[in-house]
């Protein structure tokens, strides 16, 4: 991915060192909406021996806030782990030029959300964040979270590395501030509060699918702008979107594949999406909630 010398965000917070990293629990009060959700379900089962179906189901409103012990010791930063956040810098001012320019065409006013990089915990509007969550986004502070040992569990877990995996996590949380910002977060959270568990999921997978196809759009203007993409980089992207599949997780938990328990849609969902924004660069071609099939 070519992103070096390119402008760099201000909107990018550094919360590394800041005392999170030590042991304690964490809980979500609120909702956030992330792409580490069945990450964290799937490292829960095989950290703690607990079904990764049955903190899916905590996850998405069943049971509470789930509270799980952590013991995490600080760890000195790693150079790589400056030069990602350098490239969190870039890539997030690259969704800003470009949502702020789409925003425009469409007589609409595009609102910068924030991206904070912190290690193990962090405070926030939708409750305590943990490292563990994966990266998310937050409605209630229109903020993102991320913590870059995620790119290491993607690498050496996932078998998803590069820059550009690593961006397209990034413009899929942005694919989520988008949507709060055009008021389909409330919509759909309204009215999975009133949904079956399995009527709430297929509205989760929508809006996941949705945000995926977000960071297609965002690709496809970057590149044109910018020429960023770089051979391989494409392949990257869909490999990680293949990797946080809901069925790969579940496979790879060593579970049995429930699609009514699906909260981010399976591999060949998440990947037709990326490529139908990445390929058209149209917001119109992104409303997973009319599409007959996913």
């Amino acid at each position: 991915m070519r992103w070096e010398g390119n402008r760099e965000s201000e909107n990018v917070e550094d919360h590394r060192g800041d005392g999170g990293g030590g042991g304690g629990g964490f809980g979500f009060g609120g909702r956030s909406i992330g792409i580490g959700t069945i990450v964290l379900a799937l490292l829960g089962g095989w950290v703690f021996g607990v079904n990764p179906l049955t903190i899916l189901g905590l996850l998405s409103g069943g049971g509470g806030p789930v509270q799980v012990s952590e013991q995490q010791q600080p760890r000195p930063r790693a150079e790589a782990d400056d030069r990602e956040y350098k490239l969190m810098k870039v890539v997030l001012a690259d969704t800003e030029d470009v949502w702020q320019e789409l925003f425009r065409r469409n007589g609409g006013n595009y609102q910068m959300p924030k991206l904070n990089v912190f290690t193990g915990r962090i405070q926030t509007a939708c409750g305590q964040g943990a490292s563990a969550t994966g990266p998310f986004y937050c409605p209630g502070d229109r903020e993102i979270y991320i913590d870059l040992d995620f790119f290491r569990l993607m690498e050496r877990r996932f078998n998803a590395p590069g820059e550009f995996a690593q961006a397209y996590v990034v413009a899929h949380e942005v694919g989520h501030h988008v949507q709060n910002l055009m008021g389909l977060s409330d919509k759909v959270h309204n009215a999975q509060r009133n949904a079956s568990e399995r009527q709430a999921n297929a509205l989760s997978v929508r809006l996941e699918l949705q945000a995926d196809c977000f960071a297609g759009v965002w690709a496809h203007h970057a590149n044109r702008a910018r020429n960023i993409i770089e051979q391989g980089d494409v392949e990257a992207a869909l490999a990680a979107a293949t990797a946080i599949g809901d069925d790969a997780l579940q496979r790879q938990a060593g579970g049995q594949v429930v699609p009514d328990s699906f909260t981010h849609g399976s591999s060949a969902q998440r990947v037709r999406w990326f490529k139908r924004g990445i390929d058209s660069g149209e917001i119109s071609q992104c409303n997973t909630f009319e599409a007959r099939q996913l």
